[in-house]
Parts: C-alpha cells; sequence; structure tokens
C-alpha cells in the first residue's frame, strides 16, 4: 500500500462549480486568486470568512494551511477548517481529517482524523474516502478491516482517483477483503497507470512480464516500467535494467541496462546495485562512461542535480 496523500487543494471541485450566487467581495477574492494575488485574495475572503461564509473559511484555511497570502500556520488553519466543517463543508472536513491523520497544527489523533474523514467520504469527497480506506487497510483510528477498506478505496477509484484505483489494484491481486482476481487488479492498474501513476505503472509492466490478467509480453512490460522508472521509482529502474540487459522485450543493450540500474542503486536498491556490479564485468569502460553520462545527465533534467556515478 501507498502512503497517504498529502494535504491538498481541492480546487477543482470550486473551479468546476457554478460562480451565480457568489457574492461581489467572493467573486473580487476568486478574481485575484486566479491572478496569483494571493495576498489579495485573502484580505477579500477573510471577512467573509469571520461571517461565517463556509467556502471562504475552507478557502482561509487552505490558504493558511499552504502559506500562501499568508505566512504558513497549521493552527490556524485548522481553526477555519473547522469552522467550516462543523457547518458541513465536505472539502473542510477532509483537509481538518488530514491535519489530525498527519499532526499538522494539533496532535495527531486517528479519532478525529476518521470522524471528519468519515463525514467527508459519505458526502462523496474521493481524497477522504481513500483515506478512510486506508486506515480501515492500516487499523489506523480503528480495528484493521480489508473488506470496509476495500469497499472505501472503490468509491474513490470509481471517481477515478489514480491513488485509490492502484491501492485497490494492489488488494484484488492479493485477494485482501475481496476474491482475488489478477483481471480486476490489471484493470485498476490500467486506470492509474494512464493517469501518469507510477507504482501503477510498475505494477503493470510486472503483470506484463509474469502475464498474470493479461497475455505475457514483454514489449508492453518494458513500456510500463519505462514510465515509472522515468518517474523515479528505483525497483522500476532496476526491472528496467534487467529487460535491457536481457534484451527482453526491448533490443539488449547494456549501456541502458547500467544506467537504469545506476539511478536505481542511488537510491539504495539492492537488486539494481548487485545487477550494476555484476554488469560492469562484463561491459566495457567506454560504454560505463556513456551509461554514468545519461545517468547524469536525467538527473539534471529530472532532480536539477549533478553528481559522480560508481
Amino acid at each position: 500500500m501507498k502512503n497517504p496523500l498529502p494535504i491538498l487543494y481541492i480546487l477543482a471541485v470550486l473551479l468546476s462549480a457554478s460562480t451565480e450566487g457568489w457574492c461581489a467581495d467572493f467573486q473580487k477574492g476568486w478574481d485575484a486568486f486566479n491572478n496569483e494575488d494571493y495576498t489579495a485574495a485573502f484580505q477579500e475572503w477573510k471577512p467573509l470568512a469571520e461571517q461565517g461564509d463556509a467556502k471562504a473559511q475552507f478557502l482561509v484555511g487552505m490558504m493558511y494551511s499552504d502559506g500562501t497570502g499568508v505566512p504558513p500556520d497549521y493552527k490556524e488553519a485548522i481553526t477555519w477548517y473547522r469552522l467550516a466543517a462543523e457547518q458541513g463543508y465536505a472539502l473542510a472536513q477532509n483537509n481538518l481529517g488530514l491535519m489530525y491523520y498527519e499532526g499538522q497544527g494539533a496532535i495527531q489523533d486517528y479519532t478525529l482524523a476518521r470522524k471528519w474523514l468519515q463525514l467527508s467520504a459519505g458526502q462523496g469527497v474521493p481524497e477522504a474516502q481513500f483515506l478512510l480506506g486506508w486506515m480501515y487497510y492500516k487499523g489506523q483510528g480503528v480495528p484493521r478491516d480489508y473488506k470496509e477498506a476495500s469497499q472505501w478505496l472503490r468509491l474513490a477509484a470509481d471517481q477515478g482517483l489514480a491513488v485509490a484505483q492502484t491501492n485497490l489494484g494492489l488488494m484484488f491481486l492479493r485477494g485482501q477483503g475481496i476474491p482475488q482476481d489478477p483481471t480486476e487488479a490489471f484493470k485498476w492498474f490500467r486506470h492509474a497507470a494512464e493517469q501518469g501513476e507510477g507504482i501503477a505503472q510498475m505494477n503493470l509492466g510486472l503483470m506484463y512480464f509474469k502475464g498474470r490478467g493479461v497475455p505475457q509480453d514483454y514489449k508492453e512490460a518494458a513500456n510500463w516500467y519505462w514510465f515509472a522508472a522515468d518517474q523515479g521509482i528505483p525497483s522500476a529502474q532496476a526491472k528496467l535494467g534487467m529487460m535491457y540487459e536481457y534484451g527482453h522485450g526491448v533490443f539488449q543493450d547494456y549501456v541502458s541496462a547500467y544506467m537504469w540500474y545506476s539511478l536505481g542503486a542511488l537510491q539504495g536498491h539492492k537488486i539494481a546495485r548487485e545487477h550494476r556490479d555484476i554488469l560492469k564485468k562484463k561491459t566495457s569502460p567506454s560504454q560505463i562512461e556513456v551509461a554514468q553520462q545519461l545517468a547524469r545527465e536525467w538527473l539534471v533534467k529530472h532532480r536539477g542535480i549533478s553528481m559522480f556515478l560508481p
């Protein structure tokens, strides 16, 4: 299972909502926010929040939690989220639950986290549904219950939340709380992978490689491993290195194999390091030099760093 989501902006809901009925001051704040004048947006929304407008309270809390337009202040964020949450505002309930879950602005409290996430999840917020499912999966603040976890994950997955789709796929793959079904696992991994979710891309590659839930296809496996590896997932970098080393689904290429092994090893992946060291014995110094240069270029492009690689 992946770690839970960090505190999120959930502006997409507001952006897609009708602006009909918004007061002039709220609209001024919205226009300022969209123009990246966050200080002006805060100044428009704060008085509305003080007057009890739940949407404004949520946005003020969001700006405090992220330090947008004001210095970051988690305690202030919790204060404003709670005011909106107590009015039944689902997005505020979600963010308040997340803050209690992570212990930001308050002592970590899984019981309070579950309370607010349950209310938000019941109103259909997919991030809340996912994290509530995660808590049931891990037994955090509730007894561990895979069946309950899978039900909440499915609700979030059905709404297109990639992290929920990935973890639901893992539960189908393992038969946790639901019947084991590699075909269903593949389906959910595919949905998440197509949204760019790296762990799903790696698992999709693994299923193509092993022929689980789908006919075996090394070329497709290498393709999905590449997407995950290019996002920096070390296990995918190790697997992609193996594909190049042995010519599975790609032309055999020791330079590319050494490059991907090196990147995985740099993140502490044991198998990547072991394979790199073995490959080093059958690769020429000039090939190693090219592979190291390619790895350095990848690091500069994706991580903004330049460093020596063995």
